[in-house]
């Protein structure tokens, strides 16, 4: 079960790692009041379960009252990779001095989680991740979990300036318990950013909750929201069938998890020597 960003930060607010103060709303007069309460310059963030909010135009600064209010007019209703905005954070803007990337991930292949850090985070960090796969440093994780120590190594492997690295550590040991207690397979921070003041902030969230693992936690069903859900992944999930929304243009059917994935990467392989063609979704039918 992915997280829309206010509800990572929710559980990272749990269990102690650092935010800005913020607040949700669903109207743009709810945005209007915001700053009055958490500071005249704020961001108005889209939330919605996909990435790419910023190049989309769904993160916006704004300078008071009025000018949140319109930010929030133009961010709601917006359509940002067939999500539609309902919903939008509203936090304390933020003077950032430097962006860092931080992950842990389940490497199935392996059967152990996997940290991902980087020294330059952002939006271009796919693009980083792309053409200097050295700046994006990837760490097993082994059975003894993740401490300082070991935090402070993986800070120093990806080359974070060492006046940061012990507070960086401290919010690395902090996401890995919500990642083990909280049975994610997905606890994504970009950016992790220090501020002009020297603070080591979460300033986005991303969690993917393991859905074979709900019944462990009754307390995060308020997380379970299908308004926000493809509507035809809901109409999949209904019949007992697994089903993807993608952004390509070739439908893919098949029997068996691991199949769909293989096809995907088949019709990603081919499509890219036809104009770039992609997969539509992954749809498994597979199990019943």
């Amino acid at each position: 079960m992915d997280l829309h960003e206010y509800e990572a930060k929710q559980l990272f607010g749990e269990y102690g790692v650092p935010l800005v103060e913020g607040e949700i709303a669903d109207t743009p007069e709810q945005v209007r009041l915001a700053p009055s309460r958490i500071g005249h310059r704020v961001v108005v963030k889209a939330q919605v379960k996909t990435g790419g909010r910023g190049k989309a135009g769904g993160v916006r600064v704004a300078e008071g009252a009025d000018d949140a209010r319109a930010r929030a007019e133009q961010i709601l209703g917006m359509d940002i990779r067939g999500h539609t905005v309902r919903r939008v954070l509203v936090e304390e803007a933020s003077d950032i001095a430097e962006e860092y990337y931080f992950s842990f991930l389940l490497d199935r292949a392996n059967r152990t989680f996997l940290s991902i850090c980087s020294a330059e985070g952002g939006v271009e960090i796919e693009e980083v991740a792309a053409t200097r796969p050295e700046a994006v440093v990837r760490t097993p994780v082994g059975p003894e979990g993740v401490d300082q120590a070991s935090a402070l190594a993986i800070c120093r492997a990806a080359g974070l300036p060492e006046e940061v690295r012990d507070r960086a550590a401290q919010v690395i040991t902090r996401l890995w318990e919500v990642a083990v207690k909280e049975d994610a397979t997905l606890v994504e921070v970009n950016p992790l950013v220090r501020t002009a003041d020297g603070r080591i902030i979460a300033l986005d969230g991303k969690v993917t909750l393991d859905g074979n693992a709900a019944f462990r936690h009754p307390e995060r069903n308020p997380f379970v929201d299908g308004a926000d859900t493809d509507e035809r992944e809901n109409r999949a999930r209904e019949k007992g069938l697994n089903y993807v929304r993608l952004d390509g243009e070739v439908g893919v059917i098949g029997n068996g998890a691991g199949l769909v994935m293989s096809t995907l990467d088949v019709v990603a392989r081919a499509g890219e020597a036809h104009g770039g063609v992609r997969p539509a979704n992954f749809l498994d039918i597979g199990g019943g």
